[in-house]
């Protein structure tokens, strides 16, 4: 009996011993990419809409299956060209509209968040040769004619177009020069805030290219140093720091000139289009319609609460307004992907707020409203397309919860709208050409990405990558969970939120409690999907992880959303100062003990909360705007309207005009290369700080951009934010 008791004593204690679960290291969640899931590079759909092809090794495009998943050929293999190749691998790539040719690039230069350059190369597919685009240096958005038959691209400012048959390439536009006057790419201002990668269309046709025009020569320059710092390219910096000047136009200030041009490749004239008054105007996109000859250009007035839509001929330049968007507060930049124009020639799709909610709505080409297609008090969040066969809308919403994204279609004339999948999460899908099929993915806050394959009613066919590796890694370490909660302000505002709790959780004891937050317009942290980061890592560390959604924040109707205009910081802090006050009421949080912390806007959030309330002991700012009068005209004015018409919201809700009122202990974060939020913002916080006689702590990252990334500098990051929560915390 003794023996026997001997033995299940050490068979417990040597289960418990081998089934004991790791600690992850700081170093697991920032920079060994430990957790990062798997995920599909380079899918495309192809035109059959019944395969699709991805990216492998970055040397081959493989061809599959929807349906059964199975290799349905190699499409390119770099190995296998006729030509020697002069590439070994490639980033990415795009088929020609008939597929016989594809676009692909190697030694990426990134310029701002989405711009690049690069080198640019095109294979002949069926003839399996690799040639270089251009050897005058790199390109841009070097992108096919729908015959398949030439390319056009940017170098410099100008456009080119270059013909494949007879090797040959000329510029459309020669008075492109650096800040100056910019042909066919977005000025900084419209990449970032108008999300515009590429300014430039080609016909249906192929015989017109329709571009853009930025004439930048009103616009401010902002400049900051360069420094050598570790980068060896920057030598000639290592003694007297470099300067880098651009054009960014700050709230109030002057924008680009902007204006819409046709080049037509067979006479080869260029015509400026009409659309209207062009002062103080905004031009964010351009589409050609389904009708011969008609160019559809999207503008905006400055402020930003009104959106007409002009239909131009492309030969006469003649256009007029066939559509009017107007807001009392401002019209959201999403609007500008959703809109689509049916293969009809005779309709249009617009996805937006006509009734408290953001919906799809269809309009006749005359601008004459046919009706609305979805209905309810709740959001579409993303709009797939149309499959003209069937007559049905494919589209993402928030439903059933702002937490949650689903997959619906729903018919044309509004009815029969269908829930596509049954998974309980955040869905995101990508259908092929034909709507035929479609790729999900899924997950939700315990479920890394799944990537499923379905038919267009949503069945599922077949798994491509349950990232299975992951969750087996996953069940090795003690990774806190995230729990979603819900509460009320002393207004009677419902708040979302998510808690990830301190590992061994003891609802007796007393935790420290670090508030994550963006709190941004139209952003979202408080969503049902997988996420993992240094959040998990404070947790595991003895921290209580919370992260709520204030007003101004996506997926709950426009009022929820543009309550904060024309008064940004106001109730957003109001909102994390409840939170705060909230979690210390809970008996096992430690009100004394409580930290915000925030990147961006996030950083706005952390500075501006320690000078409106005395609930938080610790903030950090990383990268914060100061003052909205430092940042850009599109963002800022789109919520705040000009400095000159709005002064007061401008500066009452300004962490620099109330640095006399700063409480706890604050650390100020930046780089000196941020082009987005510019390192003046701190500097000036700064100085107003040590005016008011304030105590805080700064560091500053030598040529690093807002994302402060690249070589040791995300872990050191890290390393000394947790370093100073638990010196101060």
């Amino acid at each position: 009996m003794k023996k026997h008791c001997l033995f299940l004593l050490f068979l417990f204690v040597s289960v418990t011993f081998f089934a004991q679960k790791k600690n992850a290291e700081l170093e697991d969640y920032i920079s060994k990419g430990t957790f990062t899931p798997e995920s599909i590079p380079g899918l495309r759909s192809m035109n059959d809409g019944i395969h699709y092809t991805v990216l492998e090794c970055g040397t081959k495009i493989v061809k599959y299956a929807y349906e059964t998943g199975k290799e349905a050929g190699v499409i390119v293999d770099l190995k296998e060209m006729r030509n020697t190749s002069p590439i070994e691998s490639f980033n990415n790539y795009v088929f020609s509209p008939d597929e016989s040719k594809i676009l692909v690039y190697v030694n990426r230069e990134n310029i701002y968040r989405r711009s690049f350059k690069a080198d640019y190369y095109v294979i002949d597919v069926e003839r399996r040769e690799i040639e270089a685009l251009s050897n005058a240096g790199k390109q841009q958005l070097a992108t096919f004619s729908p015959d398949g038959n030439n390319v056009a691209y940017v170098r410099d400012n100008n456009i080119f177009i270059k013909k494949l048959r007879f090797d040959t390439e000329n510029a459309i536009t020669t008075d492109g020069a650096e800040n100056t006057v910019i042909n066919g790419t977005p000025d900084w201002v419209y990449e970032e805030e108008f999300g515009l990668s590429r300014a430039f269309e080609w016909s249906p046709n192929s015989e017109e290219l329709a571009y853009i025009r930025f004439d930048e020569s009103d616009v401010k320059e902002y400049s900051f140093p360069l420094y050598k710092a570790s980068y060896p390219e920057m030598e000639e910096f290592a003694l007297y720091p470099g300067q880098h000047h651009y054009k960014y136009p700050k709230a109030g200030e002057n924008n680009s000139k902007v204006s819409v041009h046709v080049f037509n490749l067979r006479n080869r004239t260029t015509k400026q289009m009409d659309a209207g008054d062009d002062a103080g105007i905004y031009i964010p996109r351009i589409y050609w319609t389904h009708l011969q000859g008609q160019l559809a250009i999207v503008k905006m007035n400055r402020r930003q609460n009104q959106l007409e839509l002009y239909f131009t001929n492309s030969a006469s330049g003649v256009g007029k307004v066939i559509f009017t968007d107007r807001n009392d507060r401002y019209i959201a930049e999403d609007v500008l992907n959703n809109l689509y124009f049916l293969g009809d020639g005779k309709h249009f799709v617009y996805v937006g707020e006509f009734d408290g909610y953001n919906h799809i709505h269809l309009f006749g080409v005359d601008g004459r409203k046919i009706r609305q297609v979805t209905k309810g008090k709740w959001d579409v969040t993303d709009f797939y397309g149309f499959d003209e066969k069937k007559n049905l809308f494919y589209f993402q919403a928030a439903a059933t919860s702002p937490l949650k994204r689903e997959v619906y279609s729903i018919k044309m004339d509004g009815t029969k709208q269908t829930k596509l999948l049954p998974s309980d999460g955040t869905n995101n899908a990508i259908f092929s050409n034909t709507f035929s099929y479609f790729i999900n993915t899924f997950s939700n806050a315990s479920t890394p990405p799944q990537y499923t394959v379905h038919n267009s009613t949503g069945k599922q066919l077949r798994v491509i990558e349950d990232n299975a590796a992951l969750k087996s890694r996953l069940a090795e370490y003690n990774i806190p969970a995230r729990e979603f909660f819900t509460f009320a302000t002393s207004d009677g505002i419902e708040l979302n939120g998510w808690m990830i709790k301190p590992a061994g959780f003891n609802a007796a004891t007393k935790y420290p409690v670090f508030m994550t937050q963006y709190s941004g317009p139209e952003s979202q942290q408080a969503l049902d999907r997988w996420e993992t980061g240094w959040e998990q890592y404070l947790a595991a560390n003895g921290y209580l992880v919370v992260c709520v959604d204030g007003r101004g924040t996506n997926a709950r109707g426009e009022e929820f959303r543009k309550c904060t205009y024309m008064k940004l910081g106001w109730l957003e802090s109001d909102d994390q100062i409840e939170t705060a006050k909230y979690l210390g009421s809970l008996p096992y949080v430690d009100a004394r003990r409580i930290a915000i912390w925030g990147w961006s806007y996030g950083g706005f959030m952390s500075a501006l909360c320690l000078s409106r309330s005395d609930v938080f002991k610790v903030g950090i700012a990383i990268a914060p705007v100061t003052n909205w009068r430092f940042y850009d005209s599109v963002y800022t004015e789109r919520f705040m309207r000009q400095p000159q018409e709005n002064g007061a919201g401008y500066d009452q809700n300004s962490p620099i005009q109330l640095a006399e009122n700063l409480t706890g202990r604050l650390f100020l974060i930046h780089s000196t290369a941020d082009d987005n939020v510019h390192i003046q913002n701190t500097y000036e916080y700064a100085d107003r700080l040590v005016q008011a006689g304030k105590q805080f702590d700064m560091f500053i990252y030598p040529n690093r951009n807002h994302s402060i990334y690249g070589g040791n500098v995300r872990l050191h990051l890290y390393r000394m934010l947790f370093d100073y929560l638990e010196k101060n915390l």
